[in-house]
């Protein structure tokens, strides 16, 4: 599947969260531990928010580990909000289009994970999107139509509404079709201010997700730790898989959860999709 990370607090460099960690998301990309595929290697996405309202993306469809750009530009770039992604393709091309985050306006969504026989599901739900919205949908992941799903169930105004509608679809269009788990995920998606993260599979074994504990906590544990000392203390992470083995710096999000970042504050809701019939 896939690989990725979201980080929100002061302002830190790219490559203090994409290369410097013991477990970054570049070593990651060669020797992934808990993911499905130890190789995630059909390109990478960054986006990150700074002087407009809008981010800014980077997308490749070279390996993490191999792209000398991305290495240049993480050692000059900072942001105080940061989505990065590396890719292991379910099917669909690797092209630039396909690579994750995606964009609507002020929003970015990233995924891992997949819709089961998307190829048999994928005309039912292009078919659900909001007309003024498909002629924005650029790749040919289930990805991307998953957040365009989102979007014309209101993500802009109520994400954990609209994501719960949108895989409430996919499950009643897969189940339609015969398909008895329509849908593993671990999605994060973010307005620039606040990070929602969803963990939720129709099987009920989710992909694995973790986020960060506090970090004035973990200062108090680790005085001589100097990473720890430059980080605000609304620093969060929400990660696929911790970037090291600190113990103590990471809680598991627990199995059908929504978790809601902003600034030092976390919440941990209940997450259920929403059913249009029965």
């Amino acid at each position: 599947m896939c690989r990725w990370l979201a980080y929100s607090g002061s302002p830190v460099l790219l490559q203090d969260l994409l290369y410097k960690p013991e477990n970054s998301l570049v070593v990651q990309s060669r020797h992934s531990r808990l993911g499905v595929e130890t190789i995630n290697g059909d390109g990478f996405g960054v986006g990150w928010y700074g002087a407009l309202e809008e981010p800014g993306i980077y997308h490749s469809t070279e390996p993490a580990w191999n792209d000398r750009n991305l290495r240049e530009l993480s050692a000059h770039a900072s942001a105080g909000r940061v989505f990065a992604h590396i890719r292991a393709s379910t099917g669909t091309a690797v092209q630039q289009t396909n690579c994750h985050p995606f964009r609507h306006r002020s929003w970015l969504w990233m995924h891992n994970g997949s819709i089961t026989d998307f190829t048999v599901l994928k005309r039912d739900l292009i078919l659900a999107v909001d007309p003024a919205l498909y002629t924005e949908i650029e790749g040919s992941t289930d990805s991307e139509l998953f957040f365009f799903l989102a979007l014309t169930f209101g993500l802009e105004e109520d994400p954990p509404e609209a994501v719960a509608r949108a895989v409430g679809l996919i499950e009643e269009t897969g189940r339609r079709h015969g398909i008895e788990h329509p849908i593993q995920m671990t999605v994060a998606t973010t307005d620039g201010t606040t990070t929602w993260a969803f963990r939720y599979s129709s099987v009920g074994k989710s992909r694995s997700l973790f986020h960060s504990t506090d970090i004035s906590t973990l200062r108090f544990q680790y005085p001589d730790n100097p990473v720890l000392h430059e980080l605000s203390n609304d620093a969060r992470l929400v990660v696929s898989e911790p970037l090291g083995d600190l113990r103590g710096a990471w809680r598991e999000v627990p199995e059908s959860t929504c978790l809601v970042v902003h600034g030092g504050r976390e919440e941990l809701r209940e997450f259920s999709p929403t059913h249009a019939l029965g």
